[in-house]
C-alpha cells in the first residue's frame, strides 16, 4: 500500500534503535465516520445503558453535555502557556457531573467509547509489517499518540485491531500532559526510553506534529499522510451528522415555547434563569480543566461579576458540582485598569480614553485618572487629544497627577495580588463585550497571567484584537448581531445583560488603606455576600429563583435552547409585555465620570424627531415599538431583514 511504502526499507531503518509510530489515522487507519457521528453513536448507547438502570436521560441532551465539556476543556487548555493535553476521562466525568449522574458511571461511559472506537478502526497491515520485522531484528516499537484516551485504552484497541501485540510500549498525551505538537511528548519518550534522537525514527500522518516538530528535534521521520479525499469525506460526513443532531435537537423542542410575560421577576425566573445558569455551568467547565494544571484564581470583577458570582455559587451549590478553585471577588473598573496602562505609557490606555473623554479635557482626563483635583497650567483645558496625553503626562506640571495615579495603581496592585492569593493563573469573571480591562491589565501588570471568561466577546469598538486570544466568550462571540445566531441577540441589547448582573453600587474608581491596613474602595465592601445584589433587581432575583430550583444540567440544557429563542422574539420583535419586562431603567456611567444612561425614557415630539432619535437608544427595538405602536411590525421586520441581508452579504465576501 503506498501508505505506508517506502523505496529502500534497509536504508529508512539504518542506525535506527528505536521505532515509534502515531496510532489514529497511522497504525490505525480510521474508516469515513467522523468524531461527530462517533460521539452521537457512543451518547446513543449510554442513554440505552441509563435507562436499563432506570436512569432516563435523552442522547439529545447527553451528547449536548458532552460537546460542552470538550469544547470548554480544549479552550481552558488552550489558552495556558504550557503543554498538555484534555483526558477523555476528565471530559465524561464533567459531562456526567452536569447531568446529575452517579460518578461511578464514567468507566461505563469509557467502555462505550472505546466500543465505538473499535468499530470505526482498520489495520495498516504494510506498516504493522513494518513493525514486526523491526521487533524481530531487536528494534525497540512504541507508540506516541495526542490523544484524550488513556494509555490502557489504546492498549485495548491496537490489540483488537491488529489481533497481536505489536507494541513494546505506547505513550499518551493525556497521561503524560505532553503533546507532540510542542515536543514535550517526544523528549518525554526519548529520555524514558534512554535514546538519543538521532537512533530513533517517528512514523505519523500529521505534518507537524509527526514531521516538522520531531525533525527539528533530529529524530528521523517517516511522514504518512492521509488522503485529502478521504479527509473531505471524513468532513462532509462529520457535516451531515451534526445537521442531523441539530434537528433531533430542535424536535425535542417542539411544542414548547415560552408564553409572554410582563413582570420582570417573571422574565428573569422563566427566560433569564436557563440562560444565566447555562453561562454559570460554562464558567464551571472551563474553571474546572484550567486548575488541572495550575494554581488558579478565579476572580469575579466589579461591577457586574458580583451578580455573576452569586448565580455561579447557586449552580455550583445546586448541581452539587465538586469546585474547589480559590475564588475572589475584584475591586476593579475600566478606569482602574487603565491606570495600568497609563504607567507603562501603553497604547491601550491612549485607545480607551481618547474614546471615553472624547468630549472632555485632559483636566478631566487627570481628575478621573488620579482620583483627585490638581492645580494644572491652560494647555491642561484643551480638549483631550489622546496623542498629546503621555507628553503632558511626563511634563513638569504632570508630576503631581502622574504621582497619584501611580499610588492609586499601587494600591489595586496589592488588592490583586491578595484577591488572587499568589496564583499562577487568573482567571477574570465579567460581563463583557470587548474586553478592555483584560487588555489594559496584560498592558500594565505584564508579569500576571491574566485570561478572562466573560458572557459575551464582541468588537463593537473597532479597536485592536491582539487580546482576542485571552478572552473568551461563553455565551456567543461574534463581532455584530446576525438574524441566523440567535446568541447574538444579547448584541442587539447588551445593556440588558449589564443590568442584570450589576448591582446598585457605584463603579470602582479609587482606592484607600483602611485603618486595618486593607485596601478599600469608593464603591464599599463587595465581598461575596456583603452586598444585596436583589436590591431593585427582580430580573436577577427571578433568575436565582430558577437556578435554585434545577436540579441537573440536562434540565438547564433544555430550558436554555428554548429561552434563548424566546429572549430573541422579546428583544427584536419585542411586544407591549416585554417592554415592561425589559427596561432598565437609568444605570450610573462608567470611567470616573458623572452622569447616567438608561431606557425608556421621554421620547421627543413629532414623527421624525422620534424616528431620528432611535439611534441613540440602547434598546432600538424596544424604542420603536414605544414611538411607533402602529408601525412597529412593519419597521421591525426592516431592521431583522436588514441585518439577515447584512450577515449573508459578510458571508459571501469572506
Amino acid at each position: 500500500m503506498p501508505r505506508c511504502f517506502h523505496p529502500n526499507e534497509a536504508e529508512l531503518l539504518h542506525g535506527v534503535e528505536l521505532v515509534s509510530t502515531d496510532l489514529f489515522d497511522t497504525l490505525l487507519l480510521r474508516t469515513l465516520r467522523s468524531e461527530r457521528a462517533r460521539i452521537v453513536a457512543g451518547e446513543r448507547s449510554f442513554a440505552r445503558k441509563l435507562a436499563e438502570q432506570g436512569l432516563t436521560v435523552s442522547e439529545i441532551w447527553l451528547v449536548e453535555a458532552r460537546l460542552e465539556a470538550q469544547r470548554l476543556a480544549y479552550r481552558a487548555l488552550n489558552m495556558a502557556a504550557q503543554d498538555g493535553e484534555v483526558a477523555l476521562t476528565d471530559v465524561i466525568r464533567r459531562q456526567i457531573a452536569m447531568l446529575g449522574l452517579p460518578a461511578d458511571l464514567c468507566g461505563t461511559r469509557l467502555a462505550i467509547e472505546i466500543a465505538v472506537e473499535k468499530e470505526a478502526l482498520r489495520p495498516n497491515r504494510p506498516l504493522a509489517a513494518l513493525l514486526r520485522h523491526c521487533r524481530s531484528e531487536g528494534r525497540r516499537v512504541i507508540a506516541i499518540s495526542d490523544i484524550g484516551l488513556p494509555t490502557s485504552a489504546l492498549e485495548t484497541l491496537v490489540l483488537h485491531v491488529h489481533g497481536e501485540p505489536l507494541l513494546d510500549r505506547i505513550y499518551s498525551s493525556a497521561e503524560l500532559g505532553l503533546t507532540k505538537r510542542r515536543g514535550g511528548l517526544f523528549h518525554a519518550v526519548l529520555a524514558a526510553e534512554g535514546m538519543r534522537a538521532t537512533n530513533a525514527l517517528h512514523i505519523g500522518d500529521d505534518l507537524l506534529a509527526d514531521h516538522r516538530v520531531p525533525a527539528a528535534l533530529g529524530l528521523r521521520t517517516l511522514h504518512v499522510p492521509r488522503r485529502q479525499a478521504r479527509r473531505r469525506l471524513s468532513r462532509l460526513h462529520g457535516g451531515v451528522s451534526e445537521l442531523g443532531r441539530l434537528v433531533r435537537k430542535r424536535r425535542a423542542l417542539t411544542g414548547g415555547s415560552l408564553a409572554a410575560v410582563e413582570k420582570p421577576y417573571a422574565f428573569g425566573r422563566e427566560v433569564l434563569g436557563p440562560i444565566v445558569a447555562e453561562f454559570c455551568l460554562a464558567i464551571w467547565l472551563y474553571v474546572d480543566e484550567a486548575a488541572k494544571r495550575n494554581d488558579v484564581a478565579l476572580l469575579f470583577c466589579a461591577r457586574g461579576g458580583l451578580g455573576i458570582r452569586l448565580a455561579f455559587e447557586q449552580v455550583v451549590t445546586s448541581l452539587k458540582l465538586p469546585f474547589s478553585v480559590k475564588r475572589d471577588n475584584l475591586m476593579i473598573s475600566r478606569l482602574v485598569a487603565a491606570r495600568a496602562a497609563v504607567m507603562t505609557r501603553s497604547a491601550a490606555a491612549l485607545d480607551e480614553l481618547g474614546r471615553e473623554f472624547r468630549d472632555d479635557s485632559f483636566a478631566d482626563v487627570a481628575r478621573a485618572l488620579s482620583g483627585e483635583s490638581h492645580e494644572l497650567p491652560p494647555a491642561w483645558n484643551e480638549p483631550f487629544a489622546p496623542a498629546r496625553f503621555f507628553a503632558l503626562l511626563d511634563s513638569p506640571a504632570g508630576d503631581a497627577v502622574a504621582a497619584a495615579i501611580d499610588r492609586q495603581n499601587g494600591l489595586f496592585r496589592r488588592h490583586l495580588v491578595a484577591a488572587s492569593g499568589g496564583a499562577s493563573r487568573i482567571i477574570l469573571c465579567d460581563t463583557g463585550l470587548y474586553g478592555s480591562t483584560q487588555r489594559l491589565l496584560a498592558a500594565g501588570f505584564p508579569e500576571f497571567s491574566c485570561e478572562t471568561v466573560q458572557f459575551a466577546r464582541c468588537n463593537y469598538k473597532g479597536f485592536s484584537e491582539d487580546h482576542f486570544p485571552r478572552v473568551v466568550g461563553l455565551a456567543v462571540e461574534r463581532n455584530r448581531y446576525s438574524a441566523f445566531a440567535v446568541r447574538s441577540t444579547v448584541l442587539r441589547y447588551w445593556q440588558l445583560i449589564e443590568s442584570l448582573f450589576e448591582p446598585a453600587i457605584p463603579s470602582v474608581r479609587v482606592f484607600e488603606q483602611d485603618l486595618s491596613g486593607d485596601v478599600a474602595c469608593n464603591a464599599g465592601e463587595i465581598a461575596f455576600g456583603k452586598v444585596d445584589l436583589l436590591a431593585g433587581n427582580a430580573l436577577l432575583a427571578g433568575a436565582l429563583a430558577y437556578i435554585e430550583g434545577v436540579g441537573d444540567g440536562r434540565v438547564i440544557m433544555q430550558d436554555a435552547a428554548r429561552a434563548w429563542l424566546r429572549l430573541r422574539q422579546a428583544v427584536t420583535r419585542p411586544a407591549e409585555a416585554d417592554l415592561a419586562a425589559l427596561a432598565i431603567g437609568e444605570r450610573s456611567v462608567d470611567f470616573g465620570r458623572a452622569g447616567a444612561v438608561g431606557d425608556g425614557g421621554k421620547l421627543p415630539d413629532g414623527p421624525l424627531s422620534r424616528l431620528t432619535s432611535i439611534r441613540t437608544q440602547l434598546w432600538r427595538e424596544g424604542a420603536i415599538v414605544r414611538a411607533f405602536p402602529h408601525l412597529r411590525w412593519p419597521l421591525l421586520t426592516a431592521i431583522e431583514a436588514f441585518h439577515a441581508l447584512r450577515g449573508f452579504s459578510i458571508g459571501l465576501h469572506r
